[in-house]
């Protein structure tokens, strides 16, 4: 069982009542060390299911367990002081009914410390997301794209691109707001929807691949470093090119093994020293 969530941590009200203000800042964070780095800069680090793909290699996030969630959350939160650390309930643990999702929702939060969960889904969820607010378990909410549904919709496609899909995109939201998220994770919508969306809607939208203009913005940390992968979805922008400097490293590294150079006397242990 982890320990209370040390106090000065950014809150889940004071997230609230950042809509229409200075837009929140929020990265992904999988372990200790990577949520040290990014707590003094971010408003919050998000723990996702999206760690299946980054750190274990999956295809999908499907794979990924309530188990592997606890475990990488629990590492955030103690690598962290500032940040709001939300964590994404995993695929399969909470759609069966609402008393199923409050079960693992609240395992989570016991578990690791950490301050609310993210739910993927809309009109469908609001009854859930109602039933775990009521109970005092703080909600994200996740609309637009969702990569838990990718059985469904054979893949990975952007919304809003029709006046049906705009409309669905909408009403999801509205509905999932109106059930007591504090806040709603809004991916791959297009932008002019994305944007009318950020207007009508009274809790902080945060975009992925949606507007500049919505009240925050989420990346991948990943992604934004150049560490995952050689594809570059559109909607990101790499502000480093990690994998090279690894890769450099590496490269080095192996050079010195081989020629000896590595370890030289300075790295070793002597009667002197």
């Amino acid at each position: 069982m982890s320990s209370v969530v040390r106090s000065g941590r950014i809150s889940v009200p004071a997230l609230r009542a950042r809509k229409g203000g200075t837009p929140i800042v929020a990265l992904t964070a999988y372990t200790a060390p990577m949520a040290g780095h990014l707590d003094p800069h971010v408003d919050v680090l998000l723990v996702g299911d999206s760690l299946g793909m980054v750190i274990y290699g999956f295809e999908t996030t499907l794979p990924v367990t309530l188990e592997m969630m606890i475990a990488h959350a629990a590492a955030v939160v103690r690598g962290s002081s500032r940040a709001c650390v939300i964590v994404d309930l995993p695929w399969g643990t909470y759609r069966e009914s609402p008393e199923q999702a409050y079960r693992n929702a609240a395992r989570l939060l016991a578990e690791t410390g950490a301050g609310a969960v993210k739910l993927e889904g809309g009109q469908e969820m609001a009854e859930t997301i109602a039933f775990l607010t009521a109970r005092g378990i703080p909600v994200c909410g996740h609309v637009g794209l969702m990569p838990q549904d990718t059985l469904m919709e054979g893949g990975y496609r952007a919304t809003g691109r029709t006046e049906d899909s705009a409309a669905r995109v909408l009403a999801d939201a509205m509905a999932v707001a109106e059930a007591g998220a504090f806040m709603i994770v809004l991916e791959g919508t297009l932008e002019p929807v994305a944007a009318g969306m950020t207007r009508s809607i009274a809790v902080p939208i945060i975009g992925i691949g949606a507007s500049p203009h919505c009240d925050g913005q989420v990346l991948v940390t990943d992604d934004m470093l150049g560490l995952y992968g050689s594809f570059q979805p559109r909607f990101v922008k790499r502000y480093a090119e990690l994998a090279l400097t690894v890769a450099e490293a590496a490269a080095c590294y192996a050079e010195d093994v081989r020629t000896r150079r590595f370890p030289a006397m300075e790295h070793c242990y002597t009667l002197s020293r």
